[in-house]
């Protein structure tokens, strides 16, 4: 029986922004080699997590949602299982390319190690096997980012906010990589012009966002780069989507 005593862990599992990515090319295994330029932010998720005889979710999207898949991947590290029950309050948008199922995730994997006593695993393979964006969002702060996105060099934060907007549309990663092998991309985000290709309704909303806004990831959520919350908050104004304001955050 788990006891009264068995701690509650709130963790939370903040998205990322790609202030640049560069599509290199398709790799045999079918994923494709980037450079990108990665930050995490303030707007988060919250993880709630505590030790518990069966494992449930609840918030998440059944057994294949990235923080069960994390899950399964670190028990296979660890050799046993690590059940635990966990608890989602969702606040990133999901198909943004916000990275909020990654950011989950590597919630997740830090939330079963201080569970579970298991602080002589290396998460960091753990998390580049779930997904890349996991590895980067297992430490956050700022990194360019190789390979798969898995391959991490730090780099100084940025600095000021961010305007975050978001149209509602839930954009399929895996389609917009497979349109960026038929149409290519240029830009500070090469699967810009995928994305497009991909939801023809996002390039409405890229008219209305006017100069200055960039897509993160593989879309749909666009954000401005601004010294200042007073002007992220003039950038959002009246937009009459999704929108937040977020900070950088630095690494763990």
């Amino acid at each position: 029986m788990v006891s009264s005593r068995t701690p509650r862990l709130a963790i939370p599992a903040h998205a990322k922004l790609n202030l640049a990515l560069e599509v290199l090319g398709a790799r045999p295994d079918g994923n494709h080699d980037v450079v990108t330029w990665y930050q995490a932010i303030s707007l988060h998720d919250l993880l709630l997590a505590e030790s518990a005889e069966t494992t449930t979710l609840q918030g998440g999207h059944g057994p294949d949602d990235l923080v069960c898949r994390a899950q399964r991947a670190l028990e296979v590290a660890a050799g046993r299982p690590l059940p635990a029950r966990f608890r989602l309050v969702k606040r990133i948008p999901a198909g943004s390319g916000l990275g909020g199922g990654s950011a989950d995730a590597a919630a997740a994997l830090r939330a079963l190690s201080r569970l579970h006593g298991l602080e002589g695993i290396d998460l960091e393979p753990v998390a580049a096997e779930v997904g890349a964006d996991v590895a980067f969002l297992l430490k956050g702060g700022a990194a360019e980012a190789r390979g798969r996105g898995e391959r991490l060099r730090p780099c100084p934060p940025a600095t000021g906010w961010f305007a975050i907007a978001w149209p509602g549309l839930q954009i399929s990663t895996k389609a917009v990589y497979a349109r960026w092998d038929e149409v290519g991309g240029e830009g500070a985000n090469h699967l810009t012009r995928s994305a497009l290709a991909v939801e023809p309704r996002l390039r409405e909303f890229v008219n209305r966002l006017g100069e200055g806004w960039q897509m993160t990831g593989s879309g749909s959520a666009f954000f401005r780069h601004c010294p200042t919350r007073q002007e992220a908050e003039r950038a959002v104004d009246g937009l009459g989507c999704w929108t937040t304001l977020a900070r950088p955050v630095a690494g763990r």
